[in-house]
């Protein structure tokens, strides 16, 4: 088959620059890249088609063509949408309208045939996805990874509020695309069941997409690398990783404690990770204290417990209450925090290795992890691991009666020291967990077996295109055919759909 990824926002290149400087790119894009790499080593023709970017501070994405390293039937196709430079992806809406997809359909139509069918990515992915299917015929899965309502409950908004928020984060564009998107494709996937119906179920998408429609989803999970989170692999900077770890350990560990293991943990210094309940669970351990150090991997970072972030709200939110359980319980010596060489996969992995030849621990105290990557990646070096109850791990990591990792209760710095406890203080039970974590993840969390299902459907969704679509479809708002002033969306659309929630209509 052919198959085509839609992602206008976020760019790619054959050297992945730039994946963590931006907050259009990041996890998204690595998402994309390693399933159509996936989807071409099983023999399919694969394009990334994302926007032309001609700007001298972002130089990796003029060309109109390119390919990853030692790839073969991968394309990145890059094609002009708006203005030449680099502008945000929240000011891309209208572009994506009226020169994008004109650019895709004008492409293929030069090149001879479309693809079979779209992978739509993000809300700016799915309403392109809808623009083409109703142009062409051709069908498309809708992959949202976040939803832009759920994002509006977090920023607090009210009636009073919300002009303000919506003129930073154009809400009223995403939310009518998001329910365009998942309306009209030819099935949503998601990469877990809570996404599915906690997410999906919003009132905002009401009369969108059925979440109890078995029709309508399709819950396909992202893969970890097993080609560098293994435990077998060795990268090119395994020693050089190696030799920081000692040396972070031996500028802020006690000496006698230095050949003790580790809970390690590798997240953002945001305070939903909840970093600090980690600590606190640490604290208030004298059975942790005495076996284990606490590593924090903190980003780009080399020493956050003693100097100040650049960031005002992870100094200020995060670091400051962190520093402050350390003094309050003297754990300097007993616990490191400090950021990798490159920021790479290659160097995170090589550190679990590191870690786990230790027998150590990784734990994700998250208040609420989505999916939960990291300790599936973390799993699959050999790491048994400790992991929030809440969201994604509690479905990877557990099946039924089936353990596969230790869940606790974030909220509860007591429970999460009871789960680190019960694999620091048995050794039974490590070698159990880090053993029944990587089977688990080598066996249903590749980026191999993710490509499977996605190809398996949409082979399906090839063969009879709209058979899993619903038979009542959202009509297309007037501005995302043609954007213009007279056919913007008023903030009072955006209101009363998020508020109230009615299926609006549109003459």
């Amino acid at each position: 088959m052919h198959i085509g990824f839609l992602n206008p926002q976020g760019n790619f290149d054959s050297a992945t620059s730039h994946i963590t400087e931006h907050p259009d790119f990041g996890g998204q894009l690595i998402y994309v890249k390693q399933l159509a790499i996936a989807m071409a080593e099983q023999g399919h023709k694969v394009d990334i088609i994302t926007r032309q970017i001609i700007d001298p501070e972002w130089p990796e994405f003029a060309e109109q063509f390119d390919t990853y390293p030692d790839v073969e039937n991968v394309r990145i196709i890059r094609l002009p949408a708006g203005p030449k430079e680099f502008i945000p992806k929240e000011l891309l809406w209208s572009h994506l309208v009226s020169d994008w997809v004109p650019n895709i359909l004008k492409f293929y139509r030069e090149e001879g045939g479309l693809p079979d069918a779209m992978t739509a990515h993000y809300a700016d992915g799915g309403l392109s996805g809808v623009l083409i299917e109703e142009e062409t015929g051709v069908p498309f899965t809708f992959t949202a990874h976040s939803l832009g309502a759920q994002k509006i409950d977090k920023l607090e908004a009210t009636p009073e509020n919300l002009a303000e928020i919506e003129q930073q984060f154009h809400f009223k564009y995403r939310i009518i695309a998001e329910r365009l998107s998942m309306n009209r494709s030819a099935v949503n996937i998601t990469s877990t069941e809570q996404e599915r119906f906690e997410q999906y179920s919003h009132p905002a998408y009401h009369g969108a997409a059925d979440v109890n429609n078995d029709n309508c989803f399709a819950v396909i999970p992202p893969g970890v690398d097993s080609s560098i989170f293994s435990s077998e692999a060795h990268s090119e900077n395994e020693e050089a990783t190696y030799q920081l770890i000692q040396e972070r350990l031996a500028r802020d560990i006690t000496e006698s404690r230095r050949d003790l293991p580790s809970i390690v943990a590798s997240s953002r210094l945001a305070p939903k990770k909840n970093i600090l309940g980690l600590v606190q669970a640490f604290a208030m351990s004298q059975t942790l204290q005495e076996r284990v150090n606490l590593v924090l991997l903190t980003g780009g970072l080399d020493d956050p417990l003693r100097e100040e972030a650049n960031d005002d709200l992870a100094e200020q939110a995060v670091l400051v209450p962190i520093r402050q359980v350390v003094h309050e319980n003297d754990l300097w010596g007993k616990i490191s925090a400090f950021g990798l060489l490159d920021q790479s996969q290659e160097s995170l992995a090589a550190t679990y290795r590191f870690m786990a030849k230790r027998g150590s621990v990784f734990a994700l105290t998250a208040l609420y992890e989505p999916f939960g990557l990291a300790p599936l990646e973390a799993a699959a070096t050999g790491l048994p691991v400790v992991a929030t109850q809440n969201g994604g791990p509690s479905e990877s990591l557990g099946d039924g009666d089936q353990e596969y990792g230790v869940l606790v209760d974030p909220a509860d710095p007591a429970d999460i020291a009871r789960g680190l406890e019960r694999l620091v203080c048995d050794e039974k039970e490590w070698e159990h967990f880090a053993q029944a974590g990587q089977e688990r993840v080598l066996s249903s969390y590749t980026w191999e077996t993710t490509a499977e299902k996605y190809l398996s459907l949409i082979e399906e969704i090839v063969s009879a295109p709209k058979a899993r679509r619903p038979a009542q479809l959202v009509p297309i708002h007037p501005y995302f055919r043609n954007p213009q002033p007279n056919t913007d969306i008023s903030l009072e659309e955006l209101s009363c759909i998020y508020f109230s929630s009615p299926v609006l209509s549109h003459s």
